[in-house]
């Protein structure tokens, strides 16, 4: 998948501030519905994205079938007040035998990106990818290979999760200065996508409690009551 090119200006659809369950903390809160609202950027083809009810939870499902699109959301999000990204997520199964260095294996189930704006023009982006990997070690850590602006990182790896709801949270500053070497104040959009264009493979993916935080606490995901 190729990187997003993020124009100037900032939607704020799907946008809520709110007081997090940790007293005092803020958070930045994207709701199923909201996500599925957000604009999508096809690379080829275009993901199926629809709302579906798991746990008595809405959540938003993505289908790739041999396709690549993203929902994105371009807006200046501010990490020295909402550090850390939370979300959950699952995958309905893996790509087998891809080489994920490679162009032709750059599919993943599922990934979730945020992208920081280095330069006024629209390809000054580094986006760090968070991937469901489909073999690379989970904390494994590799240049994209369309382009060396994107940096992919696992955290999720084959099949030991397969069909269940897992929860992430990640200090985004310190990913970034991890894989680029910079502390951004802030980043300028988050997005998510499953994608099998590259191999023209078929996947399926679940994703929830999307949002920014101050807290590091991990989300609750649909499943956790059962």
């Amino acid at each position: 998948m190729r990187t997003l090119q993020l124009a100037g200006r900032y939607g704020t659809a799907g946008l809520m501030l709110m007081m997090a369950p940790d007293a005092g903390a803020q958070s930045l809160e994207f709701s199923a519905s909201d996500i599925a609202a957000w604009p999508t950027r096809s690379f080829e083809g275009e993901t199926r994205y629809s709302l579906v009810t798991q746990a008595g939870q809405q959540v938003l499902q993505a289908e790739a079938n041999a396709q690549a699109s993203a929902k994105y959301l371009e807006r200046e999000i501010d990490l020295t007040e909402t550090p850390y990204l939370h979300w959950c997520w699952k995958v309905g199964d893996i790509y087998q035998g891809l080489d994920e260095t490679t162009k032709a294996g750059d599919d993943y189930p599922a990934r979730v990106y945020v992208a920081y704006k280095t330069g006024i023009l629209p390809w000054q982006v580094q986006a760090v990818n968070y991937v469901w990997s489909n073999n690379q070690p989970v904390g494994t850590q590799w240049i994209n290979a369309f382009t060396e602006r994107a940096q992919l990182l696992a955290l999720q790896s084959g099949r030991r999760h397969i069909g269940q709801w897992v929860a992430e949270v990640r200090d985004v500053r310190e990913d970034f200065s991890k894989l680029f070497g910079n502390r951004p104040n802030e980043v300028n959009g988050v997005a998510l996508m499953s994608d099998g264009d590259n191999a023209g493979g078929n996947a399926t993916a679940w994703f929830s409690q999307l949002g920014f935080s101050s807290s590091s606490q991990a989300p609750a995901c649909p499943d956790q009551s059962q």
